[in-house]
C-alpha cells in the first residue's frame, strides 16, 4: 500500500511538471538582408506539440501596425498576404521544433520586426476557430529584419587641390580647397597636411 501511494505521488508530480512546462517561442534578435536576396527566419518552439497548433508570422513595418502575413495550418493548407505571396514560404521542422519562414526576392519594404505566433490549442484549426477563446495567442519576442543595399567595394577618392593665389598682404585670409570625388563608402574624413603635420 505504501509503495502504491509513493508511486501515485511520483506520477502526479511528473504529470504536473509536464503540464506546467512553459511555452516558449525563441527568435533571433536581428537579421540583415539585401534587395533581391534570400533569408530564413526561424522560431524555436518548446512546451507544446508543434504539429497540433496552427502557427502564424506577423510583421510590423516601422511606423505601422501589425500585419498578419502567414496563417500556417499545415503543409496541406496555409494563407499568405498578397504582399509576400509567392516570395515567402512557411514550414515546420517537427524533429527540431522549428517554425520557419523562407524569404526570397527581398525588398527594402520588407524591413520590419517579424513575430512568430502560436495560434490555437488542440488540432490544427482555421481562422474561424480563433474566436473560441480556448487559449490566448502566444508571440515570440520578434526578429528585426533590415533589408538594405549591400556594401560595395571600397573605392579610394580622387583628390584635387586648389590653392589661392599669392597675396602681397600679410593680413589677407586665404583658403585652400581639396575636392574628393568618385569614392565609396560616402562617409570619409579628410585631413589637411601642413608640412609634415596633418591637421583635421
Amino acid at each position: 500500500m505504501t509503495t502504491m501511494i509513493i508511486f501515485l505521488s511520483l506520477l502526479l508530480n511528473f504529470l504536473s511538471c509536464v503540464q506546467s512546462e512553459e511555452v516558449t517561442l525563441i527568435q533571433p534578435e536581428a537579421e540583415n538582408g539585401h534587395p533581391g536576396g534570400s533569408m530564413r527566419l526561424t522560431c524555436k518552439t518548446s512546451g507544446f506539440d508543434l504539429d497540433s497548433y496552427a502557427m502564424s508570422w506577423v510583421r510590423q513595418v516601422p511606423g505601422q501596425g501589425l500585419e498578419w502575413i502567414v496563417y500556417y495550418y499545415g503543409s496541406y493548407s496555409n494563407d499568405y498576404a498578397p504582399a509576400i505571396k509567392d516570395r515567402f514560404t512557411a514550414s515546420i521542422d517537427t524533429s527540431n521544433n522549428i517554425f520557419a519562414l523562407e524569404m526570397k526576392s527581398l525588398k527594402i519594404e520588407d524591413t520590419a520586426i517579424y513575430y512568430c505566433a502560436r495560434v490555437i490549442v488542440g488540432t490544427v484549426g482555421y481562422i474561424q476557430d480563433w474566436d473560441l477563446g480556448l487559449e490566448p495567442l502566444i508571440f515570440g519576442a520578434g526578429t528585426q529584419l533590415t533589408v538594405e543595399p549591400g556594401q560595395k567595394s571600397i573605392v579610394k577618392p580622387k583628390l584635387s587641390a586648389f590653392y589661392p593665389p599669392k597675396s602681397s598682404s600679410e593680413d589677407a585670409v586665404q583658403a585652400a580647397v581639396c575636392l574628393a570625388s568618385d569614392f565609396l563608402p560616402k562617409d570619409i574624413m579628410l585631413q589637411l597636411a601642413l608640412g609634415d603635420k596633418p591637421n583635421a
